[in-house]
């Protein structure tokens, strides 16, 4: 029996389509549904400390699973019928030492676009 169970999320991945006049990468966003994220809401101390540290407001941390291997950080995610951007780093546990399914997490701050 499952007593935590995370959704699905369509996650912006950036690939390279071309190079412009000037040398600088011209960029397309790829969506990819990754299935079983946690979503919950930052903490106190977490939207204090982005804050601090990023100059940015955590809403929700994404706890990502042990199997997923996108790139989170410093991209567009979809979820709860809005965009969001991560930032910051995303930091791993060690899979074995982790009981549950998710090994990640990463913050992110809402996206008006």
């Amino acid at each position: 029996m499952v007593l935590i169970k995370g959704i699905d999320v369509v996650l912006y991945t950036r690939i390279q389509v071309g190079i412009d006049g000037f040398g600088t990468p011209i960029w397309e966003e790829k969506p990819e549904i990754v299935s079983n994220v946690l979503v919950y809401p930052a903490s106190s101390e977490d939207i204090t400390n982005s804050t601090s540290l990023y100059g940015k407001h955590a809403v929700y941390t994404l706890g990502i699973p042990k199997t997923d291997n996108h790139q989170w950080e410093d991209t567009t995610v979809e979820f709860f019928g809005r965009k969001w951007k991560t930032f910051g780093f995303l930091t791993k546990g060690i899979d074995e030492l982790i009981p549950l399914e998710w090994n990640g997490k990463i913050q992110v701050e809402a996206y008006d676009n």
